[in-house]
């Protein structure tokens, strides 16, 4: 004989629709539709949705360098500070691929200029690690610490050097305090 009551589902399960509504939120931000991002932030979409990443739409938005969506974002309370599962903030995101005027919309509104990832690495380092001349330039003049050591001890200019980054190099070996 069946159950009079059969069971349902956990409450914590999201239903096939959400899960697409979900998904097509991560593409907005991940595409940098700042327009329709906008108008589902209007209408109640939290600025702070993760996926199962952890990363929030402000991470794809800053990753992906669309700095009007990463605005869109911020105006809404999106947290620049909000890590992903893997520790990873969205100023690294942006320094990491090289979107400057990312970083410095970040910068304007609030996000922790050395946020360092769970290994100690600020995104001084990663923008010094990868070349990213500009963003180096632009975290030094918001008061990025050029001496921060990373878990392993590594500087920004260490780390630029062991990842054969000339431009970097010769920027902090130009910052360095005398």
């Amino acid at each position: 004989m069946p159950p009079d009551n059969p069971p349902q589902d956990k409450p914590d399960q999201l239903d096939d629709a959400t899960l697409e509504f979900a998904a097509k939120m991560f593409d907005l931000a991940r595409n940098g539709d700042a327009e329709n991002l906008e108008a589902f932030l209007d209408k109640g979409l939290p600025p702070n949705l993760r996926d199962h990443k952890g990363d929030s739409l402000l991470m794809l938005a800053a990753y992906h360098g669309h700095d009007a969506a990463v605005k869109v974002l911020l105006q809404h309370k999106a947290d620049p500070g909000l890590r992903n599962n893997s520790g990873q903030t969205p100023i690294a995101g942006a320094a990491f691929k090289g979107h400057v005027a990312v970083v410095q919309c970040l910068l304007d509104n609030g996000a922790d200029v050395e946020g360092a990832s769970p290994d100690g690495k600020t995104a001084l380092m990663i923008a010094a690690m990868f070349n990213r001349k500009e963003i180096v330039e632009l975290l030094l003049a918001n008061g990025a610490d050029i001496n921060a050591r990373s878990d392993n001890g590594a500087t920004a200019l260490e780390a630029a050097r062991a990842m054969g980054a000339p431009d970097t190099v010769a920027l902090l070996v130009a910052r360095q305090p005398t």
